[in-house]
């Protein structure tokens, strides 16, 4: 062999050497193979390269002791599958935490949107803790009451009415007399405002406005119940003219009476101009406006119409979600109304 062939020979070999070095970084101390054993095979191998009979010699590589690396069992689970069933567990421990938070949502979207709808009842808790414990039995009350210390606009009650009234204009031309009376239909619409969050003096305890009382805590198998009475100032009737709305001006008249010189030029020429519609609607609104404030077969209609507005604001919309929210149901509900008579 030349010396050419056997530099080239021990280059070969060094480099699968090096590569068999970089191999055993990556195994374990019982998967690396005896590194004695291939320096022992190397070197003899290069001392047989020396042989004059010029052969190239074959390289034997040691095979780990251990044998090849052993797959093991959950390896043959493809990994979607085992993060599938990871999620599963993690579902099936949390899945009361979820529902509550999925019904809280919801619950709030339907409140933004105005829609009153009964939910099922889920209480928040951890799956190693029972909800008997909970400390929404003492936040009721305040949870509740600050609820309706949020509400910024308040309750109306509207009613329709419809009334007769009779316009006359007076207007004698020298000495000759002149005047035309004419009754007119007209439609009223009026409206009374309740006050559903007067301020927080009205909420002091001392006052006895609000109270929530709890008939029983929240269970794993049954939610709480609670009862609340509240008290809110008596609807307030239309406070001005322009608080009251006609229909039907102008509208034909009804019954007229004239003397005898109308409608001659002079004596109508006078009087039209005073059976405008502004001159109309503003004599409606008045007589509207009286009704809807001494009237009691207006008024009393028209505080029916703002109470029970008011009392299904309150209930509906704050303090039976809520209470629900907490584990708890509205057992009873009650609104009194303080203040002084509505005629």
């Amino acid at each position: 062999m030349t010396e050419r062939e056997s530099a080239g020979d021990l280059v070969f070999r060094f480099m699968i050497l090096l590569l068999r070095r970089g191999r055993s970084k990556h195994q374990s101390p019982a998967q690396q193979p005896d590194r004695a054993a291939e320096l022992v095979t190397v070197a003899g191998a290069s001392a047989a390269g020396k042989h004059p009979g010029g052969l190239n010699p074959t390289i034997v590589l040691a095979a780990p002791p251990d044998g090849p690396r052993r797959r093991r069992w959950w390896d043959r689970i493809p990994r979607w599958l085992r993060w599938t069933a990871l999620a599963v567990i993690v579902v099936a421990l949390f899945r009361r935490i979820a529902t509550w938070a999925l019904l809280a949502a919801l619950s709030g979207a339907l409140h933004l949107f105005g829609i009153s709808a009964s939910l099922p009842h889920v209480t928040f808790g951890w799956p190693w803790s029972s909800s008997s414990g909970t400390s929404s039995t003492t936040l009721a009350g305040p949870l509740v009451l600050q609820k309706i210390e949020g509400i910024d606009s308040p309750a109306l009650g509207s009613t329709t009415y419809g009334f007769l009234f009779t316009h006359t204009v007076n207007k004698p031309v020298g000495f000759l007399p002149c005047w035309y009376s004419a009754t007119f239909y007209a439609v009223g619409h009026a409206s009374a405002t309740v006050d559903l969050n007067p301020g927080p003096s009205w909420w002091k305890p001392s006052a006895g406005h609000y109270a929530l009382r709890v008939l029983s805590r929240p269970t794993a198998s049954a939610p709480g119940r609670v009862t609340v009475t509240m008290a809110l100032p008596r609807p307030q009737l239309p406070q001005s003219p322009h608080d009251v709305t006609i229909d039907n001006i102008p509208s034909k008249p009804i019954d007229t009476q004239h003397s005898w010189t109308y409608p001659g030029f002079g004596c109508g020429a006078i009087i039209k101009p005073q059976f405008s519609v502004s001159v109309l609607y503003g004599q409606a609104q008045n007589l509207a406006f009286y009704q809807s404030t001494h009237n009691p077969q207006v008024t009393r209609p028209l505080v029916a119409a703002a109470e029970g507005e008011a009392t299904q604001i309150i209930r509906n919309d704050f303090v039976q979600p809520t209470v629900n929210a907490l584990g708890y149901t509205l057992t009873s509900f009650s609104l009194r109304w303080a203040g002084g008579a509505v005629p």
